[in-house]
């Protein structure tokens, strides 16, 4: 099968995505969640992104911490609670850990959606027992309807309803990470149950 009808291929069997979140309003937000941030003062910032869904705030968030005088360490820690099941087992493994010394240090956890918490909660306590001064949540989106940990973010782009995300580095399927904005996924006249 040629380039051309593969792209086709992928094309037809797209999902309908209603858009949740746009372009402007999200970078709008990014902007803002920077400005709180810097706001704050924060002591030899760390700002540790929580892949994969993260990947493309965390780097908007980066670039807008450096338009509001910022200039934080970036590092990555990479988390699963879903084995070979697509149910979260609520048992949190670590697939990537931080690198970089957290004692004394101001920490921004950034993450795509809160959702149950049981993830951020797990990080959050981590990062503390290494010693970090203090460690905040930066989340695109809240869902507060799904928690299942006691846990709030710090930093809120948009409280989002309780549909299925894609876009803006939230996929379906390893698919539709790269849309620009944030969108829902609709099947004929109903909703896709379920989180991003």
């Amino acid at each position: 099968m040629s380039k051309a009808h593969q792209q086709a291929a992928v094309l037809l069997d797209a999902p309908k995505i209603d858009v949740l979140f746009d372009e402007k309003a999200i970078a709008a937000r990014v902007e803002d969640i920077a400005h709180e941030i810097g706001a704050a003062k924060p002591v030899n910032l760390l700002v540790v992104a929580v892949l994969k869904g993260s990947f493309i705030f965390a780097a908007d968030l980066a670039r807008a911490l450096h338009h509001a005088g910022l200039a934080p360490e970036m590092e990555f820690i990479h988390l699963s609670s879903y084995g070979a099941d697509t149910a979260s087992s609520g048992e949190v493994r670590v697939l990537r850990d931080v690198a970089s010394d957290v004692k004394g240090r101001d920490v921004v956890l950034v993450d795509d959606i809160l959702e149950s918490g049981r993830t951020l909660a797990f990080a959050r306590e981590r990062l503390m027992e290494r010693g970090a001064r203090s460690v905040r949540i930066a989340t695109l989106l809240d869902k507060p309807g799904r928690r299942k940990a006691a846990i709030s973010a710090d930093y809120v782009g948009f409280e989002c309803p309780d549909r299925f995300v894609v876009g803006y580095g939230m996929d379906m399927g390893h698919k539709w990470r790269q849309l620009p904005y944030i969108g829902y996924v609709v099947q004929g006249e109903s909703e896709v149950a379920g989180t991003a």
